[in-house]
């Protein structure tokens, strides 16, 4: 299985960024980043606004012809007004409920980030030690000679290689439907990334703590570390400490080495074979981190990660502390998307597990972006939640964005002034 360690979920936001300020409203809350600019931004209360306009946001998430979706279910939280929604499927043209399950990719990142947060307030784990510390013999020595903090797995600055780096396998569109299926441990990715076989094995793509580029590796390597200092499945952590506490009953993580489906009422999500035709993909293997959720949950969770519900004030702002250089500046993005966009292009946007998104009228909103074979998700909140969203797009095309065209619409639908 080949999953993408830079989401191709960037694009959206130069557009909808654009659209909103040309419209005169707020940017984005839910499509991807836009650079901060400058450290952690404030923390100010967004701007009071009007109340959501319910007949635009149910236009925005119409799936249009050329949109590369079959459905969207969204969640908008605005002032204390709550708005859901659903578009039906259109290739099966089947209703989609509002509260359909769907897988969330790389928005589990967050969760993992929680974890070790939470380890860390416990004193067993220090964000601070290397990973060669915690986990010696993983990095191999000959190449990785500089430590690699815990702290730099969660905020993208680890400068690791990237999921299978180097591998020049393509596989067709029939290939990728099929390894769908594929369950890929922890270990096995690491092992597969760190050690290939019949290729060069890759070193590091910077000194670490010296910039930031966003890599899923890095959080292949902290769910091992998760694993190893718990002494419990991914699953069972994620499980008992952020599912049950916030009573998110409609998520599940990935079931180890097996393909499982995505729990009915769910959003169809689709891949082309070779000659067009479209599958749907709601089975899949995965990742021990993989997980299928709903809107109602994932605020659940932005909420209780932002509340306290989860960590204790010192661990809190750690997701809000965005990772400067021995100058005091915010370091230096790189890479082709996430923060190279927008008034903050090419600085640091990440934080330990969350990405931040500055609005032209000063506020910032803190979220994250997933991606899985037939789906693409966001969900986002203003530091204070009185602005929340969360999305999710099943697609009909590998080769259109869904997210683009969808999170622009919503975008403006929802926090126009």
């Amino acid at each position: 299985m080949r999953r993408s360690s830079t989401l191709p979920l960037a694009l959206p936001v130069a557009l909808a960024l654009a659209s909103a300020m040309a419209f005169g409203v707020a940017a984005p809350a839910f499509a991807t980043t836009a650079g901060t600019g400058g450290g952690a931004p404030a923390p100010g209360p967004a701007r009071a606004a009007p109340g959501l306009d319910r007949a635009a946001l149910r236009e925005a998430i119409a799936v249009g012809r050329d949109d590369g979706a079959t459905g969207v279910v969204a969640e908008v939280n605005k002032g204390g007004e709550t708005w859901r929604g659903a578009s039906g499927d259109v290739v099966s043209g089947h209703r989609v409920s509002r509260d359909a399950h769907f897988r969330i990719g790389s928005i589990s990142k967050p969760m993992e980030a929680v974890i070790l947060l939470q380890l860390s307030a416990e004193g067993r784990v220090d964000l601070d030690r290397s990973v060669q510390h915690y986990l010696p013999g993983l990095l191999p020595e000959s190449r990785f000679k500089e430590p690699v903090s815990v702290r730099q797995l969660l905020n993208h600055t680890s400068g690791l290689p990237h999921d299978f780096e180097g591998d020049p396998t393509v596989p067709s569109p029939d290939e990728e439907i099929e390894r769908r299926l594929d369950y890929v441990s922890f270990d096995e990715i690491i092992r597969r990334t760190l050690r290939p076989e019949g290729r060069p094995a890759p070193g590091p793509r910077f000194s670490p703590g010296t910039r930031q580029e966003y890599n899923s590796f890095g959080y292949r390597v902290a769910g091992k570390l998760i694993e190893e200092i718990s002494g419990h499945s991914y699953r069972y952590e994620v499980t008992h400490r952020i599912l049950e506490p916030l009573r998110m009953r409609q998520t599940k993580a990935t079931v180890p080495d097996r393909a499982t489906p995505v729990p009915r009422p769910y959003l169809p999500g689709y891949l082309p074979r070779n000659n067009g035709e479209l599958v749907d993909v709601n089975v899949q293997g995965g990742l021990p981190a993989s997980m299928t959720s709903t809107t109602g949950d994932l605020d659940r969770f932005i909420r209780g990660m932002l509340d306290g519900s989860l960590l204790r004030p010192a661990q809190t702002a750690e997701l809000f502390a965005i990772p400067k250089g021995v100058d005091g500046k915010p370091l230096p993005f790189v890479g082709d998307s996430h923060c190279n966009t927008g008034p903050g292009k090419g600085t640091a946007c990440f934080s330990v597990g969350l990405m931040s998104t500055s609005l032209p009228d000063g506020s910032v909103l803190w979220g994250k972006t997933g991606s899985d074979p037939g789906y693409r998700s966001g969900v986002f909140a203003s530091r204070d939640l009185n602005l929340r969203a969360v999305y999710a797009v099943g697609t009909s095309s590998s080769s259109v964005n869904p997210a683009a065209a969808v999170s622009q619409r919503l975008a403006l639908a929802a926090f126009a002034r």
